[in-house]
């Protein structure tokens, strides 16, 4: 079609060969083009009733102040155009993402996203999870125990440490209330199971909700949170040694139970430690009291079968249960590709902190451990039980959007997230003493070091 220039003396067509005009500038933008006139047509243009001159034209420089189009493409350039200036605004929305700047998004948008079906807590269900595992601890000890050969017994520590590390999932379903609606159900079986793995189940429980509520943010939090650099500067090579280089900080669990991390006193079974109020003491005590009823019979056991064979059957995969808590436990909060922010004062807030926990895939353990993996959902709403996790998870991205990290895929076996580990353990040392959102630095000595 023909296009209209601004002739010297009026408006008249030309052939499209000339459509391009002698005047206008433009700015060129890795995303975008744009005229520096308004985006008028022709029809806007207005002009005055009185007789004008070709020269008075000339002198008014209308090039400058008309814009026209360059050309008028056709509907199928556009689209061509148009997919272009798509694809290049995707990647300069990737490139300006920036994690720690608060969501377009509330709680409640995720939450209304989630079927109301996930919600439920089947008591029925999560107890045959409970009776499932159980039996295949049980089946493990006898086949151990009946073979007893040295080929076998480290199948088996492996395996019945998976197992352990399945009934303490059980257990913090318990803790959060996700098992069932039932508080006195929750409680039986959640001391049943997690005194049988040596883990005061109350003193846990009231931590572990201390970390939820105050995840991501750097002093509150309790679980794997960054220590300041004042305080990471304070400790002594060996403690670092012990916190950042492998595999010291994989069998830690034990001893944070007993004294918690640097900066933080308390244990998780004195009544009377800041870790709890005083209407706790008593849940506190029933937990401890707990945990040192199967101290005594794993040493009344030793007399009746021996020390070796409880150091078979249970001491060793209870370390092998160990690596599993310590490692999946960091790796919910530490190790991603790109840093994640951690956050103190106005800028922390419940739904912030939560954004900033990782999920990921565990292949063939994913269904041992009970999903555990998929821990944002589970940390935004733990009141949802582990089995329908997946499912609320799906109807949550698309609200998520980028600040979802999509868990890179495992093999059978979950052998790539060693190198997340290493990597996290070398590079997330300590984090600024003053800001409100601040991401992890490393020390260049302890990292040389590793």
């Amino acid at each position: 079609m023909a296009s209209w220039v601004l002739t010297e003396c009026g408006l008249k067509p030309l052939p499209s060969i000339y459509a391009r005009p002698r005047t206008g500038a433009i700015t060129y933008k890795p995303s975008k083009i744009r005229f520096l006139h308004s985006n008028k047509g022709l029809t806007d243009l207005k002009f005055p009733a009185k007789q004008i001159s070709c020269g008075s034209l000339r002198e008014r420089n209308w090039g400058l102040k008309v814009s026209v189009p360059l050309t008028v493409s056709s509907i199928e350039g556009e689209e061509e155009r148009g997919e272009k200036i798509n694809a290049v605004n995707g990647v300069e929305e990737q490139l300006e993402f920036d994690p720690g700047a608060p969501p377009p998004f509330k709680l409640s948008d995720i939450r209304a996203a989630i079927p109301k079906h996930c919600w439920v807590k089947n008591p029925w269900r999560s107890m045959s999870y409970v009776v499932r595992d159980v039996a295949v601890v049980f089946g493990l000890a006898a086949a151990a125990a009946y073979l007893n050969n040295w080929l076998v017994w480290p199948l088996y520590w492996a395996a019945q440490g998976t197992m352990f590390w399945a009934l303490f999932v059980l257990g913090h379903d318990c803790g959060h209330g996700s098992f069932s609606n039932n508080p006195k159900l929750n409680s039986v079986v959640g001391h049943l199971l997690h005194s049988s793995i040596l883990v005061p189940y109350h003193g846990w429980r009231i931590s572990h909700r201390t970390h939820h509520q105050n995840h991501g943010h750097v002093e509150n939090d309790e679980s794997w949170h960054p220590l300041p650099e004042r305080i990471y500067k304070s400790l002594d090579k060996v403690t670092r040694a012990l916190r950042f280089k492998a595999p010291f900080p994989m069998l830690a669990y034990p001893f944070y139970l007993w004294g918690r991390s640097p900066g933080k006193t308390g244990s998780h079974y004195h009544p009377d430690s800041d870790l709890f109020v005083p209407n706790e003491r008593k849940d506190v005590i029933t937990s401890t009291a707990c945990w040192t009823a199967m101290v005594a019979l794993l040493f009344g056991l030793g007399f009746v079968i021996g020390p070796i064979q409880i150091m078979k059957l249970y001491v060793i995969p209870y370390w092998t249960f160990v690596v599993w808590l310590d490692l999946v436990t960091y790796l919910h909060h530490h190790g991603h590709e790109d840093k994640l922010p951690w956050y103190r004062g106005k800028e922390w807030s419940y739904l912030r902190g939560g954004l900033t926990t990782i999920d990921r895939d565990y292949g063939w353990i994913n269904n041992i451990h009970h999903d555990i993996g998929t821990h944002v959902i589970h940390h935004l709403f733990p009141q949802i039980p582990h089995y329908h996790l997946i499912e609320a998870t799906e109807a949550a991205k698309p609200v998520l959007g980028k600040y979802y990290r999509e868990p890179k895929k495992s093999g059978p076996l979950p052998f790539h997230l060693i190198d997340s580990l290493i990597t996290s353990l070398n590079k997330d040392h300590y984090v600024s003493d003053t800001g409100d959102v601040v991401y992890y630095q490393a020390d260049p000595e302890l990292s040389i070091s590793s």
